[in-house]
């Protein structure tokens, strides 16, 4: 006896369907075209989470870079000082300290200066 793939099918093109809602045209009507866009889309959304990781990375060292070039180092020299006296923050939270908090990124700098 052989499988008949309707109910398969069905359920295959509705996935993509459901996927391609919102997308203009054709792309969210038939499913050739759906299915195209879709598959292209994932690929665009897994490239996109990796660099998300790298856009943020250059977001917090231009901060950093902007907040201690206004205490008078450059970001290699301040994140050199850290290492050097032994401060162990991640850009995340020293690009957050230097937006919400100028006194006390002041303070790693002039630790930084001192190492």
């Amino acid at each position: 006896m052989r499988i008949k793939r309707a109910v398969g099918a069905h359920k295959k093109r509705r996935k993509i369907m459901k996927l391609a809602k919102g997308f203009w045209g054709a792309k969210s009507r038939q499913y050739r075209a759906a299915n195209e866009q879709v598959m292209r889309s994932l690929r665009y959304a897994y490239i996109g989470r990796k660099l998300k990781k790298r856009d943020f990375r250059r977001l917090w060292i231009t901060r950093i870079n902007a907040a201690a070039r206004l205490n008078g180092l450059s970001y290699s020299k301040l994140i050199s000082g850290l290492k050097k006296s032994g401060v162990v923050v991640n850009r995340k939270m020293l690009s957050e300290i230097a937006i919400a908090d100028a006194s006390a990124f002041k303070k790693l700098v002039d630790i930084a200066k001192e190492a």
